[in-house]
């Protein structure tokens, strides 16, 4: 249920964060939801009671755990998502993002062990036929095709960097039932400070601090914020403490449905056949990986 969620809530997010992308620059609008997620979360911690003393009884090296997946899935492929929306817009990078599952699983075998199955294979094989798909397609309005195929590589590493850190973080939040609001305060607290110093480097400091003024982009800003960086979070961690790894991410994915839908009403993006095409390649791969099994252990009980 917390998986699904995530997809329900994130969907309405991505949309607000096209929108909000059309004006403010990527790092500047990941270092806004962050900030904003982040004292939210701690409001949360505050009123839960839980103060920093919750944490003396967990080894060290699960903190640090936390703090380098929140900078791999917060500071640097949260940008590379913007980025990426930026570029292709919303239907095409939800295609994209599909290749969460695979990764998920890819990374979940590597890291802790989680089995491969035949299904994963031919799943994650779909799906990429989907993502390789939809770089056939007419790239958005005012963007080249060039633009186009660079927004589904950045898209694609940062769907990879957003798997490989979860998973990473996973026997940390399953661990001694480590407490979630704080994992999600740790890794969004790491990842914040880490883009902090980007947009202290950065030559666009000055568009990155003007985004905490407020202006007319609050109202795509702040609720796709909220939506995205902190309930969606919230549920998105939830998930993947509950379920096994790759269950969780395939769940997740379902938000490629709910995304299309609402970026074709609001947003006016066009769903041609292609997409379309490509939409169901991607989500009969989910498929497969998730009733793989049963499916593949039935004929194998009939044969």
């Amino acid at each position: 249920m917390y998986a699904l969620a995530t997809a329900v809530v994130w969907a309405f997010a991505l949309v607000l964060f096209k929108r909000s992308g059309e004006t403010v620059p990527p790092l500047a609008l990941n270092l806004f939801k962050n900030v904003l997620s982040l004292t939210l979360l701690t409001v949360c911690l505050l009123v839960l009671g839980e103060g920093p003393g919750t944490l003396a009884a967990f080894h060290r090296h699960d903190l640090y755990t936390l703090v380098l997946s929140g900078v791999i899935g917060i500071a640097l492929a949260d940008t590379a998502f913007f980025a990426a929306l930026n570029r292709i817009g919303v239907g095409i990078l939800s295609i994209v993002d599909c290749l969460y599952s695979p990764f998920a699983a890819l990374f979940a075998w590597l890291l802790i062990a989680e089995r491969l199955a035949l299904p994963h294979y031919i799943g994650g094989a779909l799906i990429l036929g989907g993502v390789l798909l939809s770089s056939k397609h007419p790239p958005p309005p005012g963007r080249t095709r060039r633009e186009l195929i660079t927004g589904i590589l950045l898209g694609a590493l940062a769907i990879g960097m957003m798997a490989f850190s979860v998973v990473l973080a996973k026997p940390v939040l399953e661990a001694q039932d480590f407490p979630l609001i704080w994992a999600a305060a740790i890794r969004l607290g790491a990842g914040t400070a880490a883009l902090l110093l980007l947009g202290a480097a950065s030559p666009n400091r000055k568009a990155v601090a003007g985004v905490f003024r407020p202006s007319p982009t609050w109202r795509f800003t702040v609720p796709a914020s909220v939506l995205g960086s902190f309930l969606s979070y919230i549920l998105w961690i939830a998930g993947f403490k509950y379920a096994a790894a790759t269950t969780a991410a395939i769940l997740n994915q379902t938000a490629v449905i709910f995304a299309i839908i609402l970026a074709t009403i609001l947003l006016h993006e066009p769903f041609s056949r292609r997409k379309g095409v490509a939409v169901g390649l991607a989500i009969t791969g989910i498929l497969v990986v998730t009733f793989g099994r049963q499916i593949f252990g039935k004929l194998s009980g009939m044969g």
